[in-house]
Formats: C-alpha cells, structure tokens, sequence
C-alpha cells in the first residue's frame, strides 16, 4: 500500500496545474526582484552622469544639436541590437506606450534639463529633479492602480521634501528660470518611466528602450539637420566623450537597465531608488566640473538614503 500510495502521490502532483504554485505577480520576463533591484541601481548610477556629461557636451554642442545627435546616436546602437537578435515589431496596441516612453525619456526629459543646465548648475538641476521619484510613484498609481502603503508614501514624501530643502536652500530661496524646464522634465519623464515600465512587463526592457528610440528617429534626425546648421560645432575631448555617454551611457544603457529593474520590483519602488541621484550627480559634478559642495549635501544624503531604506522594505 505505501508504494502505491507515493506513486499516488506523485500522479497527484504531476498533473497540479501550473498556476496553482505560481505567484499571483510575476517580477517582469526573466528579472526577480533581488537582480531587479541591482538592475535599476546600475540605472540610478548611469543617470547620475547625464548632467555633467551633458555639460561637457555643451563644451562643443549647441543644446537643440546635442538632444537631437545624442538621440540619433542612441536609435543607432538599438537599431543593431535589434537588428542582430532578429526581434519582432512590438504589437499594434504597444505602441502608443511607446510614443509616450519616447516622447518622455528621448525627447523632452533631454531636451528640457539640457536648456535648463544652460541657466542653472548642475548641482542646482541635480537637486531639483530629485523630486522625480515621488512623480514617477504618483503618476504610476494612477496610470496602474497600484496603491503603496502609508508607509511607503510618508517615506517617499520625507525623502521628497528633503530634495526639496535642499534645492530650497542652494537657490536661496528663489526659484530660477531654468526650473521650470526642470520642472516640465519632472513631468513628461516621469510619464515615460511609467508606461515603460508597464512595457517592461510585458516585454524585455531592452526591447522598450530600443524601439522607442527608432520610433524617435524621423525626429532626431530632422532635428539634428536642423540645429546643426544653426549651431557651430567645436570639436573638443570634453565635448565628444560627454555625447558619447550621454547617447550610449544614459539614453541605451541606463534606460535598458532601468526598465528592466522596474519590470522586477516595481515602478514606484524603483523610483525611489532614484532619490540617490541627485546626491551621486553632485559627487560627479565635484570631481569632474570642479563645482563646490556646501555643507547641506553630505546631511541631505543621509536623510535620502534613510528614506530610501523605508521605501525598499515597504509593501504595497
């Protein structure tokens, strides 16, 4: 009878249907959440070189002909990658999603913090977009439906207020003009990383990235033709190595790794992550422009990544 029943058993649980262990949400195709939370840091750490990259860039480009060169650049190397893994056109229903990914993240994020750098220090925009964080959650509750707890959301508005202190105070208490760039950009990435985060659970990050980017193509190139007869080019090591990083570095790389990571943890969990940025853009702005740092950044950095902890060890 015991072998009988152990064979039982095993027919038993042979034919147990799949779903029946399988969690009810996924972590995105391929990505749990420990290498999704790796994922979406690696992407905190490119994008914490845009700005001063950009500013090196600025050394041999005029603003509109970096946005739109770094944007064909970027199309380029996706367009290889998608082309040697032979991938599929997204399905029709993808693709509104992204035009908003592209118009978010390819086209206005760049182009408004680039114009903004061009009245306000790279520490000053670094700080402001900080806040993109608690965007990125807000309007990822809304567009999903996802509902953080309370703790979340209180960890997430600390860290958020923190940013904002400290923005408040290198700015002396007034607000520049380059800040409503900023605080456009604020709004249209945010949308992007949302609707390429959703993406990114149905399909590969990469996949997100690389053909938002070809959608952006018709754009960019028209856009470079236009402001690169408009704006004189001065070649210089600066200006070729920060186009270079911000075309492959931040808008490929970082953006794949990024979608990615939200597919496995979440976009308004992987957005706090984000709230390290601005802190890692001011080290970078130390070292590599020679801008000073004031004795408020190491304290918003401790707060921030107190905040930072909060959000990551709470549940929805």
């Amino acid at each position: 009878m015991r072998p009988q029943s152990s064979a039982t058993a095993r027919t038993a649980k042979a034919v147990t249907p799949p779903h029946a262990s399988t969690p009810a949400r996924s972590s995105g195709p391929g990505t749990r959440p420990r290498s999704g939370t790796a994922l979406a840091l690696l992407g905190v750490f490119c994008f914490s070189l845009t700005f001063p990259s950009t500013v090196w860039g600025l050394e041999s480009f005029g603003p509109w002909s970096l946005v739109a060169v770094r944007g064909v650049l970027a199309a380029a190397v996706a367009a290889v990658f998608l082309l040697a893994q032979r991938v599929p056109l997204p399905k029709r229903r993808h693709w509104a999603g992204l035009a908003v990914v592209g118009g978010g993240v390819v086209i206005g994020f760049p182009l408004l913090t680039t114009l903004a750098l061009g009245t306000s220090s790279t520490a000053h925009a670094a700080v402001v977009v900080g806040l993109l964080p608690l965007t990125t959650a807000t309007l990822a509750a809304l567009r999903t439906g996802h509902r953080p707890s309370r703790v979340f959301w209180a960890a997430a508005v600390a860290g958020a207020a923190v940013v904002a202190a400290f923005t408040w105070q290198q700015s002396g208490g007034a607000l520049s003009a380059g800040d409503l760039y900023l605080f456009g950009a604020l709004l249209v990435c945010a949308a992007g990383y949302t609707e390429g985060g959703r993406l990114a659970a149905l399909m590969p990050g990469w996949h997100v990235v690389g053909w938002a980017l070809v959608l952006c193509l018709p754009v960019t190139v028209a856009g470079s033709v236009v402001a690169l007869s408009l704006e004189p080019v001065h070649w210089s090591p600066h200006g070729a190595v920060g186009l270079a990083w911000v075309a492959a570095g931040s808008t490929f790389l970082g953006l794949y790794v990024w979608y990615r990571g939200m597919a496995g943890i979440g976009v308004a969990r992987a957005s706090q992550l984000q709230l390290a940025q601005p802190l890692m853009t001011l080290v970078w702005s130390f070292w590599l422009l020679g801008e000073e740092l004031t004795w408020a950044a190491p304290l918003a950095a401790t707060g921030v990544l107190v905040c930072i902890a909060v959000t990551q060890r709470a549940r929805g």
